[in-house]
């Protein structure tokens, strides 16, 4: 049966989901999460909002999907033992060094794959349930086509979003917000920079995703969970929208033109898409918030009404009654899914006037006020000549259904463990050697590969041109796989790597979980990417367990941080460049210089990437060679990242930090090395 999961923002917000009929609700803790500035819970508050969701046969998933920095893991384990504790049903998670501790701090929690991990693919499921994910969160991009197959051959669990704001980068991959503004997306802080105007319109700005005409197809194929986005709306609007989405699923059909407009006057930014389900991407997915949208009070007013006023979510359960003579008298309760009770009382007297009967007990269990039940069915034995006074009865009702909660309501038995240090490790003192990447064929000359740098990362769609057969012999390559690409890509991109590997190319960057299938059955380096967002010491050692030889280090992370990892790999980070900002599935529309300018007049190359995709860069260039700092953090590898740059410039920048001359670029910036991000 498809699950309804519905965003629990607060603690209202919960209520209301469950009362109109989420099956499960995803909520945060305190600030470990990807949507911070939701009012969310404490752990002090978690237990009572599990057992409320329990007790009327409701999951709760608790969102730890964010990334962490080494000072975080005792928090985060900390949060995990009280989730465990508190009996959350599931954690879903970003962060690999997140899910290696959760692994070792709380072995029995289910754990889900957030869509910030940015799972795509075949390969990336099935990494994923190799590494004990029970589901994954499916990327948003994904077309009908494709969830259809993934369904079809996973050996886990698979959720899909389908109703609610989309976000123009593919999820886990955007920086804009961090690099911009401090404002990590990646730890639940973004600014939403997509809903900005650029180049005079809004071509970042998505329309909000809605699929429920598909629900019924989406229940045939058998998606495990379809999940409604929101937890930074309002109460209201959960209830509003679970509720259309809860009948849809239970009545297994699509809206009616009255609930299609219920949806659209919930929440809609002028209207809504389902672009990337049904393959259909273009300018018709966007749209921005009119200035002059209001909340639909009136309606609001009716729901808050409505779920605060009474229990709207109600146990089914059935009762079976008897009272023979001589005997206690006994009730047995169940509630269908598992759960049952079964309580005595005191014999009944022989009648002294009138006999009870059979109608008299059924009426008397049939009271369930003030509880969450209901008595769907009574069956009552009992002998003839017998007097129960109603207080007793009333008391064995009470007994059997309090028991029933009880039982609804008990926690599982798990294990949970304590945070372990990490080892300590000293950082390696050489000097890093320069590694460069190149975005375009053009960039790769005769000078540059004479200047020796360690490695040269390069798209492998590109790295594949005969051109660049002569340089296989006197420079390093790694072959870079896409960031976001299609199941249908995988037979291609592993052929791809065979025949560079035949060709001499050293190594193949690893950048999500798909890649780490695609390469496994290669002798190619396998080096950790930029898009992998490691951010902690525990990520590392994760990386290094997978086989990975080297691993590119988040840029969000400010110089301390860095200096402080764990080197459990050899690590590389950016010391010079445009840092990429996003990368998207919709081509972005630029001016005729290829570029997006913002408001204040900074302007944001586009580059296209694999599968015609569009890749946002920063408008200021990254440097940090005329400072000494980055070479004493226990870097082993620094990356100079050419995007815009002419073939000349490339080569006179390598020379530069070569000899350790300024090279320092008109639009320079620090990026986040010192100020790091919140």
């Amino acid at each position: 049966m498809t699950e309804l999961l519905s965003p629990a923002g607060s603690k209202e917000a919960l209520i209301a989901a469950v009362q109109n009929g989420a099956d499960a609700v995803y909520l945060g803790v305190d600030v470990l999460n990807a949507r911070r500035g939701a009012l969310n819970f404490t752990m002090e508050e978690l237990p009572r909002a599990v057992a409320y969701c329990h007790l009327r046969g409701v999951k709760v998933y608790l969102t730890l999907n964010t990334l962490v920095t080494d000072r975080e893991l005792h928090a985060l384990a900390a949060t995990a033992r009280g989730a465990n504790d508190a009996g959350v049903d599931a954690i879903l998670v970003q962060d690999w060094g997140v899910a290696d501790t959760l692994r070792r701090v709380v072995p029995d929690m289910p754990l889900h794959a957030s869509t910030q991990m940015t799972v795509h693919t075949l390969s990336g499921v099935e990494e994923a349930a190799r590494l004990g994910i029970s589901r994954v969160v499916l990327a948003r991009e994904l077309s009908r086509d494709e969830i259809a197959e993934l369904c079809a051959k996973s050996p886990i669990e698979l959720e899909v979003f389908v109703h609610g704001a989309l976000c123009m980068c593919v999820s886990g991959q955007c920086a804009m917000s961090a690099v911009i503004g401090q404002r990590s997306g990646n730890r639940g802080l973004c600014a939403q920079p997509c809903r900005l105007p650029y180049n005079g319109g809004h071509p970042l700005s998505l329309k909000d995703n809605n699929l429920a005409d598909y629900v019924p197809e989406l229940q045939d194929m058998g998606v495990a969970c379809l999940k409604l986005e929101g937890r930074m709306k309002r109460p209201e609007y959960v209830a509003a929208v679970t509720g259309i989405y809860a009948r849809l699923l239970r009545e297994h059909r699509g809206p009616t033109d009255e609930e299609r407009a219920r949806l659209a006057a919930a929440f809609s930014r002028d209207g809504f898409t389902d672009g990337y389900y049904t393959g259909k991407h273009g300018p018709e997915m966007f749209g921005v918030r009119p200035a002059n949208a209001r909340w639909p009070e009136e309606w609001f007013a009716q729901l808050r009404a409505d779920y605060e006023r009474e229990e709207l979510r109600t146990i089914p359960v059935t009762l079976s009654a008897r009272l023979k003579a001589g005997e206690p008298i006994r009730l047995a309760v169940n509630d269908g899914d598992g759960h049952s009770a079964d309580v005595q009382g005191p014999p009944p007297e022989a009648a002294r006037t009138r006999s009870l009967t059979s109608e008299e007990v059924d009426a008397r269990m049939r009271k369930t006020g003030g509880t969450v039940f209901r008595v769907e069915a009574c069956t009552v034995e009992l002998d003839d000549g017998l007097s129960v006074s109603a207080a007793n009865l009333n008391a064995l009702r009470r007994d059997a259904l309090a028991s029933l909660e009880a039982a609804r309501i008990a926690l599982p038995e798990r294990r949970s463990g304590h945070f372990s240090s990490l080892d300590s490790l000293s950082n390696p003192t050489d000097l890093p050697k320069l590694t460069v990447s190149v975005s375009r064929l053009e960039q790769i000359t005769d000078r540059l590969i004479s200047i020796e740098p360690y490695m040269v990362y390069m798209s492998i769609d590109r790295l594949m041109s005969e051109n660049l057969l002569k340089y296989f012999n006197r420079v390093r390559f790694c072959a870079v796989l896409p960031r976001f690409y299609r199941t249908s890509d995988e037979e291609r991109l592993r052929k791809q790597l065979s025949e560079l590997q035949l060709r001499g190319v050293a190594a193949v960057a690893i950048g999500n979980l798909g890649h780490l299938a695609l390469a496994r059955d290669c002798t190619l380096e396998k080096h950790g990417d930029l898009s992998l967002n490691v951010f902690n010491s525990a990520a590392l050692r994760f990386l290094k367990e997978q086989g990975l030889d080297t691993a590119a280090v988040s840029f969000e992370l400010r110089r301390e941080q860095i200096r402080d990892l764990q080197k459990y790999l050899p690590c590389e980070a950016v010391i010079y460049g445009r840092l990429p900002l996003m990368i998207t599935e919709n081509r972005i529309v630029t001016d005729a210089e290829g570029v997006l300018t913002d408001r204040r007049g900074e302007r944001f190359p586009v580059l296209e990437t694999y599968g015609g995709r569009s890749e946002i860069e920063n408008a200021k260039t990254l440097y940090l060679s005329n400072r000494e700092d980055w070479q004493n953090i226990g870097l082993s590898y620094a990356r100079l990242r050419f995007t815009t740059e002419t073939p000349e410039q490339c080569a006179d920048i390598l020379q530069a930090h070569r000899d350790g001359t300024d090279c320092t670029p008109a639009d320079m910036t620090r990026g986040l090395f010192y100020r790091g991000v919140e």
